[in-house]
């Protein structure tokens, strides 16, 4: 099971717990000469790996230096831009850069599912009139100027993310992982953002860490603990070794620990999971039903439980 962990079976599982669809949901990047790299990095790996299509976007297409050091060349401009679900805008020189006239008209014009915004990238969406009455953060040397600029709209101090349903803006840099994540998990639910954390080896993400503000809080349904509990303990494992089963706090979820390798186990209804190559594993109960073993779908050997935690 968790030995046979590679980027194969990382893919095989995002096909399982990624809805299936024609075709992937498109995400435009907005980019502005000296746009701050981790700002538009960091979401960019969370969105390819979650399966979206990830369009890079400039005003005129010309390469864009970011930070002035990376030359980032668009494939789109304004003008030929096609509909996308999500239209994202990034900090470094947003300030200046979000009062361009021309690039506001055209933000005016679209209309995708999700807006997003990182760090400064905020002031894009202040601009075009799309905070006006909503909550929003952003950098934090930046949020007097966010409350100064649109004061119709209530500004955020120490939210790592803000979700007002089909607007999000995150806090500076590194928060766009996390308002990226949040919004994968609103979309594609919390399984497919939790195996994106995972293969990011982003272990600081805390799944809901911000101001949900929307309706659809993908955190909300959850499993809580007293229900994991009973899977909890130490189990037999391949070539005499021992699976220990514990609760992560941080994720509110199951993980199984393996020669120091921490895996995450993907709960799908009750006592059945989803470990990390995408294999089920189901877990038996006893007739005083205590959970006395587990199996993978597939295989005949069963792991019986050694002890509870």
């Amino acid at each position: 099971m968790l030995l046979r962990l590679h980027l194969i079976s990382f893919f095989i599982f995002l096909s399982l717990v990624l809805p299936a669809q024609e075709q992937p949901l498109r995400i435009a990047f907005y980019l502005q000469p000296g746009v701050e790299v981790l700002d538009f990095a960091g979401p960019l790996e969370v969105f390819s790996y979650a399966g979206f299509e990830v369009l890079i976007a400039s005003k005129n297409k010309q390469a864009i230096v970011s930070q002035g050091v990376l030359k980032v060349q668009p494939n789109y401009d304004i003008k030929d831009l096609p509909a996308v679900d999500v239209i994202a805008f990034f900090g470094g020189n947003a300030a200046a850069t979000s009062k361009d006239p021309v690039v506001i008209a055209w933000l005016k014009r679209q209309s995708p599912e999700y807006y997003f915004s990182v760090c400064t990238g905020a002031f894009f969406l202040g601009e075009a009139g799309l905070l006006e009455g909503q909550a929003a953060t952003t950098f934090h040397n930046a949020l007097n100027d966010l409350e100064r600029n649109y004061p119709q709209t209530e500004v955020y101090r120490k939210a790592r993310f803000v979700d007002n349903g089909s607007l999000i803006t995150t806090a500076g840099i590194s928060a766009g992982i996390d308002g990226a994540l949040h919004l994968v998990a609103r979309i594609k639910g919390f399984n497919a953002a939790r195996a994106v954390a995972y293969h990011m080896e982003y272990d600081k993400w805390v799944p809901g860490e911000g101001l949900i503000l929307s309706h659809q809080n993908p955190y909300a349904g959850l499993p809580k603990q007293a229900e994991l509990a009973p899977y909890e303990g130490v189990y037999e494992w391949s070539n005499d070794q021992s699976l220990r089963i514990r609760y992560q706090e941080r994720e509110r979820s199951l993980v199984a620990v393996l020669d120091s390798g921490v895996y995450p186990l993907f709960f799908e209804g009750e006592n059945r999971f989803t470990d990390v190559g995408g294999e089920q594993v189901v877990f038996q109960r006893d007739k005083q039903g205590r959970v006395s073993s587990f199996k993978v779908k597939g295989q005949d050997q069963t792991f019986n439980r050694l002890k509870m935690d």
